[in-house]
């Protein structure tokens, strides 16, 4: 079998650990990216007691840190050429558009938009025809909604900037897609939200809705689906000799969802989205 090697942002924890590991089991050789050495060591266990490590290659990167992507960049010599480019790595903020500070918007690009495209610059030179790349975006880059603003704006930012990578790569055999899950158990809900969501304080204008948007959120939870689901899909596409299209919906009502938001008229799918928040106390 011809070698075959994967790169995996956010390998630690969430879809990026499910996605490493489902990948050495199919045989590849995965570069698993994290960021914080306390994370590397804890997966290294995991990874060791998964009989896993001569598949599994632990490295430093932090999508963040122009230094570490460059300093990984030149340990791709080794593994090249790059089969498979998983950009997972990212993080939620959650507030309000007026009161949530700029700053707190170019950290949440700086990790889901800036970091993916400093990444897959340094990756590219490495791949060659028959190649991939899957930028794990979101139902929340297809629609918008209250109190998601940063996480929201910057899932739409990679839409965008994959639509056009995929088109501009197409020519060299390289293939880019995006995932889009719904709502899943992972980090990014259980502990980026709560650490980076910027509640209204006592006053505002914004309370109100705000209450109504945990509600909601709260009494989602109990839907939240098994992220080995979207693991699976990743690992599905990656053995796929060609990605027919450049969206791959994964969820409990995630296509549903969007299409509505595509045929409806937008006065109608407003009044949908605030008569579902207004409905839970």
């Amino acid at each position: 079998m011809m070698k075959r090697t994967a790169i995996v942002t956010g390998a630690n924890s969430g879809f990026g650990k499910l996605i490493t590991i489902g990948l050495a089991k199919q045989g590849y050789t995965v570069i698993a990216g994290v960021r914080q050495e306390a994370n590397a060591k804890k997966l290294a266990e995991e990874i060791e007691q998964a009989s896993l490590s001569e598949a599994i290659h632990i490295a430093a990167l932090d999508v963040t840190d122009t230094q570490s992507i460059q300093v990984f960049q030149k340990k791709l010599h080794t593994y090249a050429p790059i089969t498979l480019l998983v950009n997972n790595a990212g993080t939620a903020y959650a507030g309000f558009a007026e009161e949530v500070p700029v700053d707190t918007f170019r950290q949440q690009f700086n990790v889901n938009v800036f970091g993916v495209m400093e990444v897959t610059q340094a990756v590219l030179p490495f791949m060659t025809n028959g190649a991939k790349i899957f930028n794990m975006s979101s139902i929340s880059g297809l629609m918008g909604m209250p109190a998601l603003s940063p996480y929201v704006s910057s899932k739409f930012a990679l839409e965008g900037y994959t639509e056009s990578l995929r088109i501009e790569l197409a020519s060299f055999g390289i293939q880019a897609a995006l995932i889009e899950p719904g709502s899943f158990q992972t980090n990014i809900w259980n502990t980026s939200m709560n650490e980076h969501m910027l509640q209204p304080e006592e006053g505002s204008k914004y309370i109100h809705l705000y209450q109504k948007m945990m509600a909601h959120i709260n009494a989602q939870k109990s839907n939240y689906g098994d992220p080995r689901e979207v693991a699976e899909l990743v690992i599905r596409l990656a053995e796929k000799k060609r990605l027919k299209k450049l969206r791959y919906p994964i969820g409990k009502g995630v296509r549903l969802s969007f299409t509505a938001k595509q045929l409806l008229p937008w006065s109608m799918w407003e009044k949908i989205i605030l008569r579902t928040l207004s409905s839970k106390k």
